[in-house]
């Protein structure tokens, strides 16, 4: 079975540098611990032999491998013939895990835990980009012309206008990486998560209830608040709190309505209520907030 690497976007994983090495027969991949960088690998000619802990991998041309930034990675065999294969070292300064082939997720790295989550205006809301750790490109050739022309870009790097062309070229190589698992359509607790989530934002004005989200969505109120804390990082709950107050800030900036009928339009009860939450996760009242963003 596949195992996925998850990352919480935004930020997106940001590019760092990548090549074509050329390995002659009785060559072999490096040996390294905890490089502190991702490394994927994708082979265009030969095979490749390489494992990361007690998994190995023969990537053969269109395949692909994902190092992870933490593991032990090594060329277990020489390589038999000459063997071309891409490298490109990226990062990302967000959340990242890993999840094995059965579905089930191991957090690794959480560079904020612990940390309020705080919502400030326009902010936009967290997805998940899945990467597979293997895979077989369907249009290898493809990639293969989008990773030369990425390469060709590392001579003039130091300039702006090429770092942004390298920035949008790299998105287009994770997204054909990507597109090998659709796991997003294809998962059954994303698909819940995701159902649950479109649930609350038509209905956000309405006094939700877990029970009342289970029979719409037929589904267990303990099973849909864990895809979507496994799928959006928050219950179901905290999920609609969070878009009754991004929901607020639109009205405070664009009407003049009161607060306690904005705090009514997106379904609150209580203005005093409404105004508690609005403040713990902005940092300041709604008043406040709407001052902030008036003219003088």
């Amino acid at each position: 079975m596949t195992n996925v690497l998850n990352f919480r976007a935004p930020p997106l994983p940001f590019y760092i540098l990548g090549g074509l090495s050329d390995f002659a027969p009785g060559d072999r991949h490096l040996s390294r611990q905890g490089i502190g960088v991702f490394d994927l690998l994708i082979v265009r000619k030969g095979c490749l032999f390489v494992g990361e802990d007690e998994r190995r991998f023969a990537l053969t041309p269109g395949s692909a491998l994902l190092l992870r930034p933490d593991a032990y990675h090594y060329g277990y065999e020489d390589c038999r013939e000459r063997t071309e294969h891409y490298w490109i070292h990226f990062q990302t300064s967000g959340e990242w895990s890993a999840e094995d082939g059965a579905g089930t997720d191991a957090p690794v790295a959480s560079p904020e835990e612990g940390a309020p989550r705080m919502l400030h205006a326009f902010d936009p809301m967290p997805y998940r980009l899945q990467l597979p750790q293997f895979a077989t490109l369907p249009q290898a050739s493809h990639m293969y012309e989008l990773l030369d022309r990425l390469i060709a870009l590392n001579e003039t790097s130091y300039l702006g206008i090429t770092r942004w062309q390298i920035d949008a070229m790299f998105q287009q190589v994770l997204q054909q990486l990507a597109a090998t698992i659709r796991k997003q359509a294809s998962s059954p607790r994303a698909a819940c998560a995701q159902q649950a989530a479109m649930y609350l934002r038509r209905h956000y004005k309405e006094d939700v209830k877990a029970e009342q989200l289970g029979e719409q969505l037929r589904f267990h109120p303990i099973y849909i608040a864990r895809c979507m804390q496994a799928e959006f990082g928050c219950s179901p709950i905290e999920y609609l709190l969070r878009y009754r107050i991004e929901q607020a800030k639109l009205l405070l900036l664009r009407t003049d309505f009161t607060i306690a009928r904005i705090a009514e339009e997106v379904g609150f009860h209580q203005a005093a209520y409404f105004t508690s939450r609005f403040t713990k996760y902005e940092g300041l009242s709604p008043r406040q907030y709407r001052q902030r963003f008036l003219k003088e």
